[in-house]
């Protein structure tokens, strides 16, 4: 029995540019209904369909369900009933609807968001940076190594600097005006101040900037600042998306 899915190639371009979208998979189609397991389609985030997951009204509750999972970042299973089926208990990474022009039948998709790495641009040739990129690599970021140009800074989800003094106001301006939410300075807390003071902050401009960089664990080496640094980056991953608005509202 064939499937409907968008051809795969359509779902590796996607992956490739970089581009966000939700994977909706049909894992039980309960007749009467248009679906059967396995047909697909992705979701953009402009909430675009292609593929085939049912009707039009299936479409309605996949589309708003697949916003909410681009943006948790979380994957979801979506139950769409007709309104005379007794409700499902909600369970944690289920949601059920009830769509009253099903025509009798009921399914279940499973919604898996497909975000771009969050790029993370380290500026610095120190320990401390050789060691947040090995640490930052394993936890699925996206490490680029300094910049050159505004530009290799658009889209950037953090800024991470351990320059010993080198270039920190030129890439702290330079951040703030591509829209980067997360900007951290390796410094103690007196020319932590001192830099910032250069700058002639907004409040909201001094929120994105992260000074001393890195949570408080005690640490001492450069590996251990390193980690302090990556854990802040996963803290404000989970807590606040660590994704910039050019990136958000594209």
């Amino acid at each position: 029995m064939s499937v409907n899915r968008p051809p795969a190639t359509r779902v590796a371009d996607l992956l490739a540019q970089g581009t966000p979208f939700v994977q909706a998979t049909v894992v039980r189609a309960q007749c009467p209904t248009a679906t059967r397991p396995g047909d697909s389609a992705v979701i953009l985030a402009d909430g675009s369909i292609e593929g085939f997951i049912g009707g039009q009204c299936a479409e309605t509750s996949v589309r708003l369900a697949a916003a909410d999972a681009l943006e948790s970042g979380e994957a979801l299973l979506l139950r769409i009933l007709p309104d005379d089926q007794e409700d499902f208990p909600e369970s944690e990474g289920a949601r059920t609807v009830v769509n009253s022009c099903l025509s009798g039948g009921a399914i279940e998709v499973f919604l898996e968001p497909k975000l771009p790495r969050a790029r993370l641009v380290l500026v610095g040739s120190t320990p401390i940076t050789n060691a947040i990129d090995l640490f930052s690599g394993q936890l699925g970021f996206a490490v680029q190594r300094d910049w050159s140009s505004p530009k290799d800074l658009e889209g950037c989800a953090a800024v991470l600097i351990s320059s010993h003094g080198r270039h920190e106001t030129e890439t702290i301006r330079a951040a703030l005006d591509a829209g980067v939410g997360f900007i951290g300075l390796v410094a103690s807390h007196v020319r932590g101040r001192a830099v910032l003071a250069e700058l002639n902050l907004t409040a909201t401009e001094r929120e994105s900037i992260k000074t001393p960089a890195g949570l408080s664990i005690g640490a001492k080496t450069a590996e251990e600042i390193a980690l302090s640094i990556v854990a802040e980056l996963v803290q404000a991953r989970r807590s606040e998306g660590l994704r910039p608005a050019s990136v958000t509202e594209s």
